[in-house]
């Protein structure tokens, strides 16, 4: 077992190494991986301060923790390349170019790059994908290490795209991930929590409103780079159960094929039916459901802990979530 002690996107909070060193001394972990995006936060385009302490600190636990590796995140090369974006300072530029150029020194060659590969484990700032390697690498006939090194080459050109390993936002399942068999880990995205689907696990968790307030849990977690499992570093040392692929959203699609219950006055009494998925159903505050026409019956908001078996076609045989 490798066990990866994860850090994500940073955004001039200085004070996530003194918590991930706390979390740190209560395991032992063979690898530190930061997903980037050190820089820039809402409204802290002046504050030169925050930005110098945000790369003194680092600096300092890098020096603690020599197996360190970090992935340059957009905010980060934005600098690099004079790239604007949201949160872009040019009063913090020279700032930030010397920190990373700092870490560049700092950190060994190979530990600072866009992807990293631990065992069976990709971690980037925001994911591989398939349509990036199909465009810009359309013919490569290398393993999985080469396409990494040939990719960690690349500059503003390639990598400056939506699709891109610092850009890409895959996290509705509507982007395919590349390679097949590899756990993804990233971060870019905000999530409330560490959101797990499809191989791919995002825990830019640390990101806040425009007002301060967290998004997210603000909590790190820990990856096993053989099994591809994961779990919270301030937790109790088992790995994540993986959720019910029934109870996510984005599992489904129109035409899938489900088979369901319905209740009639109370638990006792329930109908099985079976039909094909004809709207899916998004509302404010994060509730979903299905409307499945079963017969000549349209069955509206069907809770999906009501979904009993999900296929992907009435041929397919292969049960999701069984």
């Amino acid at each position: 077992m490798s066990k990866v002690f994860v850090i994500p996107d940073v955004h001039l909070k200085p004070w996530m190494f003194d918590k991930a060193e706390e979390l740190l001394s209560r395991s032992e972990y063979e690898k530190i991986v930061c997903l980037g995006d050190l820089v820039d936060e809402w409204d802290q385009e002046k504050n030169l301060g925050l930005y110098s302490e945000t790369f003194d600190v680092l600096e300092r636990f890098i020096n603690r923790h020599p197996n360190f590796l970090f992935c340059y995140g957009n905010h980060d090369v934005s600098y690099i390349w004079e790239a604007r974006e949201s949160g872009y300072s040019d009063y913090a530029r020279k700032v930030v170019l010397e920190g990373i150029s700092k870490l560049e020194k700092l950190i060994p060659v190979g530990n600072i790059a866009y992807i990293h590969r631990v065992d069976k484990v990709l971690f980037s700032h925001a994911g591989l994908t398939e349509i990036f390697v199909s465009h810009f690498l359309p013919n490569f006939g290398g393993d999985i290490d080469e396409l990494l090194e040939r990719i960690n080459s690349f500059r503003r050109d390639e990598m400056w795209c939506d699709a891109s390993p610092i850009w890409a936002r895959p996290q509705d399942g509507g982007i395919e991930m590349y390679p097949e068999g590899y756990l993804q880990v990233v971060g870019h995205t905000p999530v409330r929590k560490t959101d797990y689907f499809g191989g791919l696990v995002t825990v830019d968790n640390f990101s806040t409103y425009r007002n301060g307030d967290p998004i997210g849990d603000q909590r790190f977690i820990w990856v096993d780079t053989v099994s591809k499992q994961w779990g919270f570093a301030d937790g109790n040392g088992k790995p994540e159960d993986l959720p019910d692929p029934k109870l996510d959203i984005r599992n489904y699609k129109v035409g899938h094929h489900v088979k369901f219950k319905i209740r009639y006055h109370g638990p006792d009494k329930e109908e099985i039916h079976d039909g094909t998925v004809e709207i899916i159903d998004h509302y404010s505050g994060g509730h979903v459901s299905i409307d499945v026409m079963s017969g000549d019956t349209l069955y509206k908001h069907l809770s999906l802990t009501d979904v009993i078996e999900h296929v992907e076609s009435r041929s397919s045989r292969d049960l999701i979530g069984k």
